[in-house]
């Protein structure tokens, strides 16, 4: 009987393997991570050591905000209790490769009719002589019960450390997260003493316009000119004089948008704008593009995602296969308390074991397992993109860096030759050597270089800001 058992058994596993393994194989698309060799800039750049971020950002001011927002940024925590539960996620499908065992006790009572099948077996027959069974009959059991699903396709494996990689992948998430932040408060805090700059720039030029006016004034008593030149200029006064307000309201949204970032309510952010156009970018090393994949955490998470993407194919190929569980158990069952612990007449143990496999009506396993091909290939094209986002960015950034430079050099000569060409328009037109009108026109060029100069001097840094954010920085 054993020897039929058995090969009866070798059979059904045979039978069911076979038709699991007709499944065909996943459709695993492989990644491109070919980037070209530089960056297509006229200048290579050495080995890319990104530092951290605070040797890049020496401001206390802005040091201080951004440690306040690691803390305190409501975003940054969400995606930290996100690793905790990705870091649970590894410890259930850890346990369940293991043997589940379980500890069960239990009772109860039970009357049977007398004319059924038990209610004869009662009848008929004693536990001792001259003794029938109890009515009604008690039953009282407690035991330890295991059971084991043997992974012989590595199915619950691969699903744990598909789990693995999921958790990897929060964790460069939080990793990105934190470039994002770091890369945000930094903007919005020079874009912060730009304004207050621009605001400082604003208001030089409206007391010089107030001079002018006077002096036009004075000309229009001496009826050198006419009242029309006054009212220009006061027309030009008061244009200036709404635009404070704008700047103002600019700078109340840029402080409450740092505010928010930190984690905080508004308050006035501390910053010392009288040094910003002083404020000389750090020269920071690109590298060569192939290090992207290294440096950048949006890159490594992509990759992550990818591992995890080609396990899930595999337990979902698994599923069709057939499945091999043990179960056992071992305890104590008596129809009395009292001999619940009477060895071995109350002593219960058990030991089977089960094969299953999918034979009817598989769409389900097979929906899953096209699912989840069709999500690998998603996190290929995924991975794919994030190279060529990062390598695009970084090349924009260095462009940009080089053509700010020079476009602030230029800039500068401009505002140098329009501010000395304010004194030589009031003194020709004090002369009579100039009408009103290049006078006003000389200012408002004037006016209108310098703020250029500053939102200039404001996207050099920035673009400093995102190279280093480009490059994969910020996050250690």
């Amino acid at each position: 009987m054993n020897k039929i058992i058995k090969k009866s058994l070798a059979v059904a596993f045979v039978l069911v393997t076979a038709w699991g393994c007709k499944i065909s194989q996943p459709a695993i698309k492989a990644e491109n991570t070919s980037v070209p060799e530089t960056y297509n800039q006229e200048k290579q750049f050495g080995q890319s050591e990104i530092p951290v971020w605070k040797e890049v950002f020496t401001d206390s001011n802005l040091i201080a905000l951004i440690d306040t927002a690691l803390s305190h940024n409501q975003e940054l925590n969400i995606l930290l209790q996100e690793i905790s539960i990705a870091n649970n996620e590894i410890q259930a499908r850890k346990g369940e490769y293991l043997p589940f065992v379980n500890i069960q006790g239990g009772g109860g009572i039970d009357k049977v009719g007398r004319y059924t099948r038990d209610g004869v077996v009662e009848a008929n027959h004693e536990i001792k002589e001259g003794k029938e069974f109890p009515e009604p009959l008690s039953d009282v059991m407690v035991g330890a019960f295991a059971s084991w699903e043997l992974d012989v396709w590595k199915k619950l494996r691969n699903a744990k450390k598909s789990a693995v990689f999921k958790y990897l992948s929060t964790v460069e998430g939080k990793n990105f997260m934190v470039t994002q932040l770091v890369a945000e408060i930094a903007g919005s805090y020079y874009e912060l003493m730009a304004l207050d700059n621009q605001l400082s720039i604003l208001e030089q030029n409206i007391q010089i316009q107030k001079n002018a006016l006077e002096i036009v004034k004075m000309q229009k008593q001496a009826a050198k000119v006419t009242e029309l030149a006054v009212k220009r200029f006061e027309a030009e006064v008061a244009k200036n004089q709404s635009l404070i307000y704008d700047i103002r309201q600019q700078i109340t949204e840029t402080e409450n948008r740092i505010n928010f970032l930190v984690g905080r309510f508004p308050q006035p952010i501390q910053r010392n704008s009288a040094a910003f156009p002083d404020l000389v970018p750090n020269a920071i090393q690109s590298g060569l593009p192939s290090q992207l994949l290294a440096n950048r955490p949006d890159i490594r998470q992509a990759e992550l995602d990818l591992e995890a993407a080609k396990l899930d194919v595999k337990v979902a190929k698994a599923n069709f296969y057939p499945q091999f569980r043990l179960t056992a158990g071992m305890g104590f069952q008596a129809f009395n308390p009292r001999y619940l612990l009477t060895t071995p007449e109350s002593l219960i143990y058990s030991v089977a074991g089960d094969l299953v496999a999918p034979l009817v009506n598989k769409n389900a396993i097979k929906a899953n397992y096209r699912s989840a091909s069709a999500q690998q290939i998603q996190a290929v094209y995924n991975y794919e993109r994030s190279i060529l986002n990062g390598y695009i960015e970084v090349t924009n950034q260095l462009s940009k860096i080089n053509n700010l430079d020079k476009s602030y050099a230029l800039k500068s000569q401009q505002v140098a030759a329009l501010t000395e060409s304010i004194s030589i328009s009031n003194n020709l037109f004090k002369s009579a050597r100039a009408d009103y009108m290049e006078v006003l026109l000389t200012q408002r060029d004037a006016l209108e270089s310098k703020m250029e100069l500053v939102e200039t001097k404001m996207m050099q840094l920035n673009a400093l800001v995102h190279v280093y954010q480009a490059l994969g920085g910020g996050w250690n």
